[in-house]
């Protein structure tokens, strides 16, 4: 008998052990029996993927409908040309040598065919496929059963496999005559018929699987047990049992990680950390003394939870998430200066330099003397506002590290520069990480061991990019969460229009001329682009600041929602726009009579800093840029952004880029140009950008496009998702009863020593990669 943590080498043969290893990194039982059936097919009705992506290796059930010999038009010879009916679509398949195949494959016989998908004007097509003629479902016969082909015909590698599974060591043919018949992940080496194989092989011998959730859990949520689960998800009879399996291990997956979440919470909690208590009489109460404006509601409450987490001798982990513009920074400094008042340092990691940059302005400028420590004519309660970047020069790094490192500077602030080699702090009490979702996993985590004697620094993470409830339970669930709502008092709303360049170009010209009107009243505006030049590598050129979360893939793929560098691998180069074309184009055309800068990531620091200088003293009209000013690019007088391409950006990002205007007094205005085609899921995403300011609902809908693989994959962590059933899209309530549980568990339990089962749990349901990145987080 065979246990889930039984190797597949020595129940499978090492050469099928290999190529499962190869293709999905398996080598246990267990990980063979969490690769279940993406779908099933049915009898008496065929199988298929509506729109698989461009590449992709798909294996389906269908029935012949037309096989035609027609010459070919390139080149002596001809092909066969089918028509499969699977699932009332229709699928074009050709097969080059029409004299070995045109025997089996014939008008009505029904096969599984497997192969990848070419895509042709929208529609989607196999080319020379392996394949297998299947026998036609039949009721039972006498004796309760329908026998087995005794004749294999196809070709490829499903109709080798299909051979083999009729000696004596394998499986039978029979598997065709089930009511419901699995259909897995695959690839060109190892098809869904070999994992079919494998699994049925395995569940012969596989003992009975203890079940690692208690009883009561299984009770109170209608779940069925582990081993009827795993059996009955592979090879079910009905729906009803597939229903119930995939809702059980569902559940797995999402009590896998939030248990990996709450350990990782306890073991924050029972570190220690600097008490922060507030002051009266220190530099916090004498900024908010001076305050020229009232906190909104929001913003005050939200400082409330922050103080009195600050306050305790354990470290806060919170997120503070809210609206472009809301006011988090304000909220984030006077929290920073709660803990210079108890004398402890506090370090403000910011993604770009830009960024970095404009924070260590704005504060300065927000604190005046009381960030003057060390001048003459400093607030004697003032302390000190550093800058450290990894382009400084020599010796204005070296004052800035010594200020760091002897306590000088309360208040430091800096890319991921600061937590490098050489960089160190007297007295570390609080981190304050803006954009959280720029920074890698070893990024965050190598701050929070910069505390003095041993204690660890509270932490704040910040973002504008709202976050779906299942997003900040799944990935950030060990944090508490904050939210701000309000704009500050007196921001107008941002109003945004999508402009069709193709279907009214003359309304991009119209375009430039409101940017002129703009700049008549005394006014300035950006214009974003999403690469920076001609070159394979311009649309990564700034890396540090775009993701290309979800762009319309390029013309001659098919993917959904794919990620910029995966929608350009094999395809064309897209047709856009870049920040040096159209500065140039600008400059020298519609916008010559302004004054016209230009700012990217390649250009070096000093100059980006300086163009950023010269754009907030109102020296340039009008800013022709990549996304480097997506988040925390603060210049008031800014009341347009034209975004060019706008297709190619993601739906967060496009509500992030909008919210750079708009800032002061005066209306914000974002025109949305694309040469999208109406209908298309590109216009249709940037009407909802425009027909909404709501950034929780835009979220929402970025998360449904792009669904969780982007989100909690390659987005994340590097590494592809392993979720395999649970979506964060639709499975709001079961990840909220699977973090109830885990909490519990681990509150008793934290190692999960009296719990075995539920620790191995957590390995099986997710990769080890994913493991190791939600316990660094």
């Amino acid at each position: 008998m065979a246990t889930l943590a039984d190797r597949l080498d020595h129940l499978l043969g090492r050469k099928t052990a290999d190529a499962l290893f190869d293709a999905f990194g398996m080598s246990t039982v267990e990980d063979l029996m969490r690769h279940y059936p993406h779908r099933y097919a049915t009898q008496g009705a065929e199988l298929g993927d509506a729109q698989p992506e461009e590449g992709q290796h798909v294996t389906i059930i269908a029935r012949v409908e037309k096989a035609d010999e027609v010459r070919m038009k390139s080149r002596p010879g001809t092909r066969l040309a089918v028509v499969l009916v699977s699932d009332r679509q229709k699928i074009d398949v050709t097969f080059f040598n029409p004299h070995k195949v045109k025997y089996n494959i014939k008008p009505g016989v029904r096969g599984m065919f497997s192969g990848t998908v070419k895509y042709f004007r929208d529609k989607w097509s196999l080319a020379h496929p392996s394949y297998v003629i299947l026998p036609e479902p039949r009721d039972a016969e006498v004796g309760g059963t329908t026998p087995a082909p005794t004749r294999v015909r196809g070709a490829g590698a499903l109709a080798g496999m299909a051979r083999s599974a009729q000696g004596s060591d394998g499986i039978d043919m029979s598997i065709f005559d089930r009511a419901l018949i699995p259909m897995y992940p695959a690839t060109r080496d190892v098809e869904s018929w070999t994992v079919m194989r494998c699994v049925r092989q395995i569940l012969d011998q596989l003992e009975v699987v203890d079940d690692p959730l208690p009883d009561w859990v299984r009770r109170e949520h209608g779940l069925v047990g582990l081993d009827e689960a795993l059996r009955t998800i592979h090879l079910p009879d009905t729906k009803d049992q597939v229903t119930a399996a995939r809702a059980r291990l569902r559940f797995d997956e999402a009590t896998a990680l939030q248990l990996v979440l709450a350990r990782r919470r306890h073991d924050v909690a029972v570190r220690t950390a600097p008490i922060c208590a507030r002051r009266d009489d220190g530099i916090a109460a004498e900024f908010d003394r001076r305050l020229p404006f009232e906190l909104t509601t929001g913003q005050l409450a939200v400082a409330e939870e922050i103080a009195a987490d600050l306050s305790v001798a354990h470290p806060m982990n919170r997120l503070l998430q809210g609206e472009v513009g809301s006011g988090k920074t304000i909220v984030a400094l006077r929290a920073m200066l709660q803990v210079v008042d108890s004398g402890h340092q506090c370090a403000l990691l910011a993604p770009t330099e830009v960024l970095a940059a404009q924070h260590a302005r704005s504060l300065t400028s927000m604190l005046g003397d009381l960030a003057a420590a060390g001048e003459l004519g400093a607030h004697e309660l003032a302390t000190k506002v550093t800058l450290v970047t990894g382009s400084m020069s020599a010796a204005r790094k070296r004052q800035a590290l010594l200020d760091t490192v002897n306590g000088d500077a309360g208040i430091v602030i800096g890319t991921h520069a600061l937590i490098q080699q050489g960089v160190e702090f007297f007295d570390l009490g609080l981190v304050v990480i803006d954009e959280q979702h720029r920074f890698g996993v070893e990024q965050r985590d190598a701050l929070r061991n910069r505390g003095r004697d041993g204690a660890s620094p509270h932490v704040l993470v910040m973002t504008a990019t709202p976050i779906p409830r299942t997003i900040a339970m799944t990935v950030l669930g060990d944090l508490e969460v904050s939210t701000l709502t309000e704009l500050p008092r007196g921001r107008s709303p941002i109003v945004s229009r999508v402009v069709p360049a193709k279907v009214h170009p003359g309304w991009v010209g119209r375009a430039w001329e409101r940017i002129g009107e703009e700049v008549a009243e005394g006014r300035q505006a950006y214009v974003v682009c999403s690469r920076i030049g001609d070159g394979d590598a311009d649309e990564d050129a700034d890396a540090d600041f775009f993701v290309l979360e979800d762009a319309e893939p390029a013309r001659g793929t098919k993917g959904r929602g794919g990620k910029g560098k995966a929608a350009k691998a094999g395809a064309e180069p897209p047709d856009t726009k870049s920040v040096l074309q159209q500065y140039e184009e600008l400059s020298t055309g519609p916008l010559s009579h302004l004054r016209v800068g230009l700012l990217h990531g390649r250009l070096p620091a000093d100059e980006k800093d300086a163009v950023m200088r010269d754009f907030g003293a109102g020296k340039i009209d009008v800013l022709v840029c990549t996304t480097v000013v997506e988040v925390g690019v603060d210049v008031p007088n800014a009341t347009v952004m034209v975004i060019v391409d706008a297709d190619r950006f993601g739906v967060s990002q496009l509500h992030q880029l909008r919210g750079r205007v708009g800032r002061g007094g005066h209306q914000g205005l974002c025109l949305l140009v694309t040469d999208s085609r109406p209908g298309s899921q590109a216009m249709m995403r940037l009407d909802a950008v425009a027909g909404t300011t709501d950034g929780f609902a835009l979220a929402q809908l970025d998360l449904q496009q792009r669904r969780e693989g982007d989100v909690l994959g390659v987005a994340q962590s590097g590494t592809a998702s392993t979720l395999r059933l649970l979506s964060l899209v639709d499975d709001v309530e079961v990840i909220a009863a699977a973090q109830a549980f885990a909490r519990a568990i681990t509150d008793e339990d934290p190692g999960l020593d009296g719990h075995p089962g539920l620790a191995r749990m957590v390995t099986a349901a997710l990769d080890s990669t994913r493991v190791e990145y939600l316990e660094k987080s």
